[in-house]
């Protein structure tokens, strides 16, 4: 998995026992790539700007090694069984979308079946292809009897209400607003850093009620929108115009800012369960567990590494569709019907 952050290639080794939704899996290993040089035009490409056809097939091959190079090791150690791969999105704006990503080096690198291109089922079918990951949050984290809300704080947020028991057609998921995307946007225009590391300069500031409202305005537009995000959506403009707030007491507005549209949008259920590269933030964790109104847990309470949560959900979902069962969730893409996912290359 790599998300709209652009920093890293996440992933997650899983067993899996037992088919369809009656699958237990159980996280062997999990390992972190940066992407290094090909973070920046991977960037300047989901960024809309643009590149020669040439420069984007050499990227794309060498992101595959990339991929090659991270899971030989855990290849050789856990005997994978096959892999499903995210790849880099560089545009989603259904029934538009394009998770960069070239399967061939890797099958072939390792030897193994690779699934790729999962939500393009779901925009055939009229949906938004995204969130995906609310049926996989159901086979990882479900409750019995609690009803639960999952927060993923990456690039942007999604949150998927899982109700207790069973059911899937109670399951509800949307994406949010930006997470990650406005607080790495603060901290390269005014930290000069790729992120703030912890959320030490947010901790350090004030919120400016001023900026943190403005940003607050731009994010519930992005939440009531009722679409999938995942391009175009930085918030970068409101960055520009509050500058003058000062380093940590902006880094620490757009903690509070997202943390409000964040809180609002999981209200009303038993537990809140925070997960994403974002629960690093301290100051982002610390924002929702004051504005939540449960109690608010890490992933990693419940036997998920809050970083790993998206490559475990990503795996899950391979797994369900090498066992033909739908991953996406219609109440929750508003795809017409329901359709089994993935192309795969076989080595």
């Amino acid at each position: 998995m790599t998300g709209t952050s652009v920093d890293a290639l996440d992933i997650a080794v899983l067993r899996i026992r037992h088919f369809g939704l009656q699958m237990h899996a159980t996280l062997l290993a999990t390992s972190t790539v940066p992407l290094g040089k090909l973070a920046a035009p991977l960037r300047r490409l989901a960024n809309q700007e643009a590149m020669t056809a040439g420069d984007i097939a050499k990227l794309q091959r060498a992101f595959a090694l990339l991929h090659l190079e991270a899971l030989q090791p855990l290849h050789e150690r856990h005997k994978i069984q096959f892999v499903s791969v995210h790849g880099q999105t560089v545009y989603h704006a259904p029934p538009d979308s394009w998770q960069l990503f070239q399967p061939a080096p890797l099958a072939h690198g390792l030897g193994l079946p690779v699934v790729y291109d999962l939500r393009a089922a779901d925009l055939a079918n009229g949906g938004q292809g995204a969130p995906l990951t609310p049926l996989a949050d159901f086979l990882l984290l479900r409750h019995g009897t609690e009803d639960r809300a999952v927060a993923n704080l990456g690039g942007f947020c999604n949150v998927t209400r899982l109700p207790g028991g069973q059911d899937i057609d109670r399951i509800v998921g949307a994406d949010v607003c930006a997470c990650n995307q406005v607080l790495d946007a603060v901290a390269r225009a005014v930290l000069d850093a790729p992120c703030d590391r912890d959320g030490q300069a947010a901790m350090a500031g004030t919120p400016d009620e001023q900026a943190t409202q403005a940003l607050v305005s731009v994010l519930r537009r992005q939440a009531k929108a009722g679409r999938s995000l995942g391009t175009g959506d930085e918030a970068g403009a409101w960055v520009e115009r509050h500058r003058a707030v000062g380093p940590a007491d902006l880094a620490a507005s757009a903690c509070a800012a997202v943390a409000t549209v964040i809180a609002a949008a999981a209200a009303g259920t038993e537990r809140l369960v925070l997960a994403g590269g974002g629960v690093r933030n301290r100051r982002l964790v610390a924002e929702l567990t004051a504005r939540s109104t449960c109690p608010v847990v890490l992933s990693d309470d419940l036997g998920m590494p809050a970083a790993y949560r998206e490559a475990m959900a990503w795996a899950v979902l391979g797994a369900l569709c090498q066992d033909r069962h739908h991953i996406a969730l219609p109440q929750v893409t508003n795809a017409d019907r329901t359709a089994i996912a993935g192309v795969w290359c076989l080595p």
